[in-house]
């Protein structure tokens, strides 16, 4: 297999004429001699044009490129030792954001290329951040060399990576007149104590970093916001480069931007794989004490941690939900619920990052229990084993190899003989290969290969493979076969290969933990199964670019078909979470760009400034802005106050009442037996569901389709212990009296009266659940319809009106107002906006009031705010109508959630209804309380 490759991809001719084009004026320099050593002469790079010229071709290609333009170029300062003595190194830096899988090393390396054949520039240095980094540039170098030399003349050009145990390479890469292109790990070079930086005999006393030096290098930042700490960038000023060209998907700081290919273009343009998440998780299985151990911090003295759980809601459900809590916290507080009996924080330790308990349960950073890891572990493993089979068979006549990568929870998991990953893997490969032919005579531990750490070797620059079993043959050849040689991973054994190349080309599942992030993909990744706890050190952005890019055939040819294209990610969470979660870091990334060009947080831009971000970074990028700063003023206009109209109205609503509810508990019982029995309760399973990633057209913004119905995948039922019939009751019964008011014997001939308890020994939380939610519901509703008002000797003063002189309004919408005691009239909705438009316009209506957020009414269900009080008043003024009325998209009571529909009841029994089906006589004397939907309805 060879790689093939389009010299014409407009994205990627845009990129590279984007650098090229910043150096217009200069004239092309065939050899520049700095240094001499010895008898021989360095040759190195020479920029001629002025600071205000490159500016000049910046903003020229900024304009071209839609890009905001820098009023000065940003360049990096630092003081740095030559072979002449200390002084200042300074040069300018450009950086194009180019989207992972979208051909980021091939853009600068043709960049290289054009930079010599357009102004003689020839020595470059590829800085990386890491290992992997490094192999997969070189690898891009090695594949490239056929293309490059066909589409350039078959240039001369060199490349290598720093080795320290090899110094002769640095002296070729200062004499060479060749393209001399050297690839560095930022750490050979960062550190007093590195080779480049000592004085050597093999050089005659030269110190290997001042020979670099003297040429004057092009520096490619290789994923440059892995190396922005002060001490990388102190190293990388060591070089004294001519200038710097940073290449990167998620850019930290917002060095002067040439180019941009977003995220949401590439995913819009086809020019990546579409995503699809297929997410594996547990339902109905809040059986078990869950703990999921998010974050700790420490500040000022005071250590917290971040802990998922599974909390008590208010509805009576148990919902996951994050609780923040210090030493002496009581998990059983937090969550009310007695299961967390036991859990209270007795240490939270930030150096070495885990959570202690009173009952001497510890969980570390990053990891939980309460879930059944390896019931889900071998959902996720089968699925994707599955898949993979799937698809090889739908692919295999087209000639493309399907591989599947795995991101482990622990290396331990996979590496051991004995680990649960492995073990799960060999199982379900051996049950699933019967069903395809292909794959029936093949053994698990063939197709598996797997990559984890590096170390460095002692004596030399060289970093090499660490295994969690220690440097075998077998770590060495799984080491070379996915960091170098994609050819034998991509190809289809063949009847002519002898046993190692068969060995290879058999390998389709590799297993990593965090060693594959930036800087190693492969084209024909086609299942991401990330086994990997979701607090983890690689990101989903990151796990998601290790197969984005667009896959090859046995050919080489780069396959553009959109329906083959598709990257599944089996997750162990929601999509809906999944893809929440890849949006946020992406905004997350923009975000710390953003703040560092303007110098201030994103909620402090100004209109102009958000103006100017969202046109360059996409709708939707940015937070609402702050409520203050869409505040309106509205000024008190008190002639209308004191109207004696107003007056009346106000004595008519002003009295305040307290309720008394009567309850026929027997037919609350009778209503809550009924539900509950029909409730179905379903047993703890393992669910799967499907959805597409979406990338809106409007805004920069990734959404989840659902694509599928969730299809269980296995049943928990009977994976943890089950209660005796006592147990249960009396957990019920905890569980509901803490939670409901009402006397335990009620609560107690509830239970006793329940036939489905069957339902509660298979889940006794979903069941406890129900019965909570169940009661809750019934009794809301008999506690309003049961409802009574009476006055009582207080009410609300009109002064409270009169105190305020002006006001800050923070509605969504304001309205114009000559009939209420304010100017503009706060509207939340589009139906209140249209409600104020009609009162304005009609003649009866004499005033209105908006009533304060301070104006309720009590209600067993939480304190009702009414929307209106209206006096219509026909012409001559002897027919006066006072109202209070409640604005709704549809007066239709059941159509509303149940809350704001009893809400409204009580209103009733308050005001006074003349509206079926709540009509009825209020405590207050003279008002009409009415649901409308436009002022039209009001009489």
């Amino acid at each position: 297999m060879k790689f093939k490759f389009d010299p014409n991809q407009t994205y990627q001719v845009q990129a590279v004429e984007a650098t090229v084009d910043l150096l217009l004026g200069q004239p092309r320099i065939e050899a520049a001699v700095p240094f001499q050593l010895g008898t021989r002469s360095a040759v190195g790079n020479r920029l001629d044009l002025t600071e205000a010229e490159l500016h000049k071709n910046v903003l020229r290609v900024q304009a071209r490129n839609q890009i905001a333009p820098d009023q000065t170029l940003k360049y990096i300062e630092a003081e740095i030792e030559t072979a002449s003595g200390s002084r200042t190194a300074r040069f300018p830096n450009f950086s194009i954001e180019m989207e992972t899988g979208t051909g980021k090393t091939y853009v600068y390396l043709r960049t290289i290329l054009e930079l010599h054949k357009h102004y003689g520039l020839c020595k470059f240095i590829v800085v990386v951040p890491s290992v992997a980094v490094r192999e997969g540039v070189l690898k891009t170098l090695n594949i490239t060399q056929d293309h490059f030399a066909r589409c350039y003349g078959n240039p001369v050009l060199h490349y290598y990576p720093y080795d320290s145990a090899n110094l002769s390479q640095v002296r070729q890469f200062a004499l060479s007149d060749a393209i001399e292109v050297m690839v560095m790990t930022i750490d050979s070079f960062n550190k007093a104590a590195n080779v480049i930086r000592q004085s050597l005999d093999r050089l005659q006393g030269e110190v290997p970093l001042h020979l670099v030096q003297t040429v004057r290098a092009i520096l490619i930042l290789d994923e440059p916001q892995n190396m922005e700490s002060e001490k990388s960038i102190s190293a990388i000023a060591s070089l004294d480069p001519l200038f710097a060209l940073r290449y990167s998907a998620t850019h930290r700081n917002p060095y002067t931007l040439i180019n941009r290919l977003t995220p949401y273009e590439a995913y819009r343009q086809g020019l990546v794989k579409r995503i699809e998440v297929h997410a594996v998780v547990a339902e109905n299985d809040a059986n078990q004490v869950f703990i999921r151990v998010e974050d700790i911090q420490t500040r000022k003295r005071t250590l917290t941690a971040r802990l998922v759980v599974h909390r008590l809601m208010s509805s009576g459900t148990v919902r996951e939900a994050e609780v923040t809590v210090k030493p002496g916290d009581s998990l059983e507080q937090k969550t009310r619920r007695p299961e967390y009996q036991g859990f209270e924080i007795d240490e939270i330790n930030f150096g070495l990052g885990f959570v202690r308990f009173a009952n001497n349960v510890e969980l570390q950073l990053g990891t939980e229990q309460g879930t059944d890891k390896e019931a889900i572990f071998k959902a996720q493993i089968y699925h994707t084993i599955e898949e993979h089979f799937r698809k090889q068979d739908l692919l295999k006549a087209r000639g493309i190899k399907v591989l599947s990568l795995f991101f482990v929870d622990r290396v331990s998991n996979y590496a051991e003989e004995c680990g649960i990953i492995r073990q799960i893997f060999n199982r379900s490969f051996t049950e699933l290969k019967a069903r395809y032919p292909d794959w029936r005579d093949v053994a698990p531990e063939d197709v598996q290969a797997g990559y984890f750490a590096q170390k460095r070797r002692k004596g030399g620059g060289v970093e090499m493979l660490d295994s969690h079993s220690g440097e075998t043959k077998a770590d060495e050849e799984a080491y070379d076969l996915i960091m170098k040689d994609k050819e034998s991973l991509l190809s289809f054994p063949e009847a002519g290969d002898d046993e190692e190349v068969r060995r290879k080309k058999q390998v389709s599942f590799i297993f990593s933990h965090s060693a594959l992030r930036e800087g190693w993909d492969n084209p024909n990744i086609f299942q991401i199964c990330t086994l990997n706890q979701s607090v983890s050190k690689v990101r989903k952005r990151q796990e998601v670019g290790r197969g984005v890019r667009l896959a090859v055939d046995q050919t080489g040819e780069r396959i553009r078909d959109e329906q083959v294209n598709i990257l599944t990610v089996i997750a162990n969470e929601s999509y809906r979470r999944y893809v929440e979660t890849l949006q946020s870091e992406i905004a997350f990334e923009y975000r710390e760009e953003i703040e560092a060009r303007f110098g201030k947080s994103l909620t402090d831009l100004s209109a102009e400034e958000r103006s100017e971000v969202e046109e360059e970074y996409g709708q939707g990028i940015l937070p609402p802005p702050p409520r203050r700063a869409g505040a309106s003023k509205a000024e008190l206009q008190k002639a209308r106050v004191l109207n004696p109209e107003f007056e009346a109205l106000w004595t008519r609503i002003k009295q305040k009442t307290r309720y008394a509810i009567v309850i026929d508990t027997e037919r609350l019982l009778s209503e809550v037996v009924t539900e509950i029995d029909k409730v179905r309760i379903s047993a703890p399973r393992l669910t799967i569901a499907k959805a597409a990633v979406h990338a809106d057209d409007q805004a920069s913004a990734f959404e989840a389709i659902q694509t599928s119905a969730v299809k269980t995948v296995a049943h928990l039922k009977g994976r943890f212990p089950l209660p005796n019939l006592i147990d249960l009751m009396g957990n019920l019964l905890a569980y509901t009296s803490s939670t409901i008011p009402l006397t335990r014997r009620v609560l107690l001939e509830i239970l006793r009266r329940v036939e489905n308890r069957q339902a509660a020994v298979e889940n006794p939380q979903e069941f406890a659940s129900v019965v909570v939610a169940t009661i809750k519901e019934k009794l809301a509703d008999h506690l309003v319809h049961g409802i009574r008002y009476e006055k009582i000797d207080e009410w609300y003063e009109m002064s409270q009106i009169l105190d305020g002189e002006e006001i800050e309004l923070f509605s969504k919408y304001t309205q114009r107002s000559t009939k209420a005691p304010y100017d503009l009239i706060p509207c939340d909705s589009d139906v209140e906006r249209q409600f104020v438009t009609e009162l304005e316009g009609r003649d009866d209506v004499k005033l209105y009031v908006k009533l304060p957020a301070w104006f309720t009414v009590p209600t067993p269900i939480g304190d009702y705010n009414p929307d209106w009080a209206v006096v219509i008043a026909d012409e001559d003024g002897q027919d006066t109508l006072y109202m209070v009325a409640e604005t709704k998209s549809t007066t239709n009571l059941d159509a509303l959630r149940p809350d704001e529909r009893r809400k409204i009841y009580c209103g009733a029994a308050h005001f006074g209804s003349t509206q079926p089906p709540i009509a009825q006589d209020g405590a207050l004397d003279g008002i009409n309380y009415k649901v409308v939907t436009s002022a039209s309805e009001l009489p």
